[in-house]
């Protein structure tokens, strides 16, 4: 299946100005809302955006959900349909807007109460992606993806919460929020989608188009198309779990890890208790984890490769023409980052110093680099982002 390459930019972007007041946080500089509102309390933005024009128009948004590579679920609700159980459907895509019936036909507009998401829309179209560049004030290891809805008149996914930092900007449409510090975080049961079963709603809004409200991670909310014709914009954050995040850590750790100590009992004794774990073997294992968790450095190796990893159903297509020294850009889907030590790129590391450390961490920052920073670099920089060229993790630019 062939994909789009990113649009190469004009030029390397400007970097966020931290302390300058921006429309987008309603008037707060990102320093002033990362301090007061960032995982502490919701924030509702008027006309975050003025004048917004959706980067995607219904038409291109159903289009998206045809496609196998593209996440995409459909939710319907139908109050008349009586108990909970029977009132709400899920059905996965991709879904063919050309279909009259059938498991992926979408249901006709004028039918109230159905929803559509498209997860991951930044990776698959470069306006999306620059919409997202906007909120590049959190790092972006923290960034999860940009999901569009599109909802007929009462559509929505019911009450509910999310596990991690989310943007909703209202891109068409009219969407009423209600939203809550629910501390009862009981579900449903058998529902197909997580429907808190005693919602309470403290505040509501009805947002217009370029509106945005901003919530923090399990903050209640739902969201009503008013009228219909309805999309929504999330810019989501994801949020580490503990637990998941130090299995895949461990995961990781233990494929580098070269170790090949055996276990050694030659003082086992006789045993009257087979089944009984011996105590040695206990500490044998509590002892391989502290040896494997001490290599700070290879942990935090580790920790860059996870967070850079691509997400699934993404691959990168090799170049039509050979590499040649110039402006290049980051393709929309590559995801990169640096510590003091490495460079991470698409689940990879690499060690950098000096001269070439700067170059990169500027392309992670910027996401670009201009031609003549380019011809300036090394030779063995040069010949890493020949080879990231030839991976289809960036694109030259012809200026």
């Amino acid at each position: 299946m062939k994909t789009t390459p990113a649009a190469p930019p004009a030029s390397v972007p400007a970097a966020i100005a931290l302390d300058e007041p921006l429309a987008l946080l309603a008037g707060l500089s990102p320093r002033q809302f990362m301090r007061r509102y960032w995982q502490r309390r919701p924030l509702l933005i008027r006309q975050a955006i003025a004048e917004f024009v959706p980067p995607l128009d219904r038409s291109a948004l159903f289009e998206l959900a045809a496609r196998d590579e593209v996440e995409s679920r459909l939710i319907v609700h139908d109050p008349a349909a009586g108990e909970p159980q029977q009132s709400w459907q899920l059905r996965h895509g991709p879904f063919d807007r050309r279909a009259r019936r059938g498991e992926r036909a979408l249901p006709p507009l004028q039918r109230p109460g159905w929803t559509l998401l498209v997860q991951g829309v930044d990776l698959h179209d470069d306006r999306v992606h620059a919409l997202m560049q906007r909120f590049r004030f959190v790092p972006d290891v923290r960034f999860d993806d940009v999901m569009i809805s599109w909802a007929s008149d009462g559509g929505g996914v019911g009450p509910h919460y999310d596990s991690y930092d989310v943007f909703l900007l209202q891109a068409s449409g009219r969407r009423r929020w209600r939203i809550g510090r629910q501390r009862d975080l009981t579900l449903v049961p058998d529902l197909p989608c997580k429907i808190l079963q005693r919602f309470e709603p403290e505040q509501e809004w009805v947002l217009e188009p370029g509106d945005m409200l901003y919530l923090p991670p399990r903050w209640a909310h739902e969201g009503v198309a008013v009228g219909g014709d309805c999309m929504t914009i999330s810019i989501g954050f994801w949020v580490p779990q503990r637990g998941a995040l130090a299995a895949e850590l461990a995961a990781r750790l233990a494929d580098d890890w070269d170790d090949d100590v055996l276990y050694r009992d030659a003082g086992q004794a006789a045993t009257a208790e087979p089944a009984r774990i011996p105590p040695q073997l206990q500490a044998f294992a509590h002892h391989s984890l502290q040896r494997m968790l001490a290599d700070s450095r290879a942990l935090q190796r580790a920790l860059g490769e996870v967070l850079t990893e691509p997400k699934p159903r993404v691959w990168f297509e090799p170049p039509a023409v050979p590499w040649s020294p110039g402006a290049v850009v980051l393709d929309r889907r590559t995801r990169m980052a640096y510590d003091d030590h490495h460079i991470f790129i698409n689940g990879e590391a690499l060690r950098a110093r000096g001269r070439d450390a700067a170059l990169m961490r500027r392309l992670a920052d910027a996401r670009a680099l201009g031609a003549e920073a380019v011809r300036r670099a090394s030779t063995d920089a040069r010949a890493v982002l020949a080879q990231w060229y030839e991976d289809g993790w960036l694109h030259r630019v012809d200026e």
